[in-house]
């Protein structure tokens, strides 16, 4: 019963869809024809399925309510991507969140936001009530385009299109790029919300093991030519995890095989501006004609004002816009953009980021030495950003160390979490950002003394 349920909460099986023949998924299985029989009775007493005479049995044709994780193998509640994500955006301002995925409020421009948002109350009352035109506020599209300007992405603002947020963005080149049984190529470990939007759109994941350069660029090909992905999907500037920023070589190298296989690539940029020096970028060297560019502002400027951004080909674009207009009527909220866009223009934005850089290295330096009197070493050291993706000693459970330290309010981040493989599990992620206090250390101390 659990299997059938699963398969059609998933959508592998749809209203109408023949189930499995008696014998057949005994077989699958391993029970008995009766057991089947059974089941079957049962759900179909149940509705969720029915028996058509001398034909067998078929899924009804009511809703079934959709679930992610039925998507994907069942995974311990520590080492699952949406419950990590759920317990820290649900967390209590109390509760100490070092495994979490953005910087705490007095880390952010609270100042020039209150500030932005005086004048937007103040100004165009149609910015209060309309919707969004379908590219998205054009201030703001012709500041991202001069800020992928300066990372070397010439892109003229009509081929940006503003979403709702940067997981919009990638939902919306999912929509469009792909269907159901298609392949996407991930790195391992990657982004853990990679997994469960590409999951959600009935995805196959294949992933290479990300090294400190990058990709391992054999196994790369060997996917590649195997496995026939139509996607991939990366962070290039500050990998998440890993803080590893690719180097000119690997990028061409990439775009070299992309080329060779026709494999289209989404560079998640969400993490660009926190780099001191411009890496190599995908996006820069392929010109916007295999790669897609996303990214949003939610890590430098606010987390509650959603948008994002695509910067692709014009063909592309059009299409995605449509696919916007069709699912929610328009981009981002114009109040959100208006408000975004008067915080990045007034002057400070700079001033903010270049502060932000430095009393980030200052706590990631910090964060490394206190982690590396634990024994517990980093697998790089990033040269920008917040996190920390690092080892603990002597091949420790990390699964393990997180439940115990939700029990005293910690939020850690298990690097199974990041792992499509599940070949992470001695790994955690550390957001330095939140580690400002010495609570989160001493309980770490103390479960690390406590598994040794």
């Amino acid at each position: 019963m659990e299997h059938i349920t699963r398969r059609i909460r998933s959508r592998s099986l749809g209203a109408g869809d023949k189930l499995p023949s008696v014998r057949g998924l005994a077989s699958r299985l391993n029970v008995s024809p009766s057991t089947v029989v059974e089941a079957y009775d049962v759900l179909a007493a149940e509705g969720v399925i029915f028996a058509r005479r001398g034909s067998g049995f078929f899924v009804s044709d009511h809703v079934q309510p959709f679930e992610v994780s039925q998507t994907g193998p069942l995974l311990e509640r520590e080492i699952d991507p949406l419950w990590v994500a759920r317990q820290s955006i649900d967390a209590s301002k109390d509760i100490s969140k070092p495994g979490c995925g953005w910087m705490p409020a007095d880390w952010m421009p609270v100042a020039s936001l209150r500030r932005a948002m005086r004048r937007v109350a103040r100004g165009d009352e149609n910015v209060l009530t309309d919707y969004s035109c379908a590219l998205g506020h054009s201030g703001l599209r012709q500041h991202v385009a001069r800020l992928l300007c300066g990372q070397n992405i010439e892109v003229d603002p009509g081929s940006i299109l503003l979403t709702n947020s940067g997981s919009q963005a990638l939902d919306l080149i999912c929509r469009l790029l792909l269907k159901p049984g298609d392949t996407v190529l991930v790195d391992d470990p990657c982004y853990f919300n990679f997994q469960a939007l590409l999951r959600a759109h009935q995805i196959s994941i294949v992933s290479v093991p990300f090294t400190p350069n990058g990709p391992d660029l054999v196994q790369f090909e060997n996917v590649l030519r195997k496995k026939c992905p139509r996607l991939y999907l990366t962070n290039s500037a500050l990998h998440n995890p890993t803080g590893v920023t690719l180097n000119a070589a690997t990028v061409h190298r990439l775009l070299t095989l992309a080329e060779a296989y026709n494999l289209q690539i989404v560079e998640d940029a969400i993490f660009a501006e926190f780099e001191p020096e411009l890496s190599p970028r995908l996006a820069s060297l392929d010109g916007l004609n295999r790669v897609l560019t996303i990214g949003s502002f939610s890590k430098t400027l606010s987390a509650s004002l959603r948008c994002g951004y695509i910067a692709a080909r014009p063909d592309w674009i059009d299409s995605l816009t449509e696919l916007q207009v069709a699912i929610s009527f328009g981009g981002p909220s114009p109040m959100v953009t208006e408000l975004l866009h008067s915080a990045l223009t007034e002057g400070s934005y700079r001033k903010h980021m270049e502060a932000l850089r430095v009393k980030l290295d200052r706590a990631r330096n910090r964060v490394t030495d206190e982690l590396e009197e634990m024994d517990i070493k980093p697998f790089v050291k990033p040269k920008g950003g917040f996190y920390l993706w690092c080892e603990l000693p002597d091949g420790q459970d990390a699964a393990m160390i997180a439940r115990k330290a939700l029990k005293q309010d910690v939020v850690l981040a298990p690097g199974n979490v990041f792992s499509p493989t599940q070949s992470k599990n001695s790994f955690l992620r550390f957001n330095v950002s939140q580690m400002a206090g010495n609570i989160e250390m001493q309980v770490l101390r103390d479960l690390m003394h406590e598994a040794i």
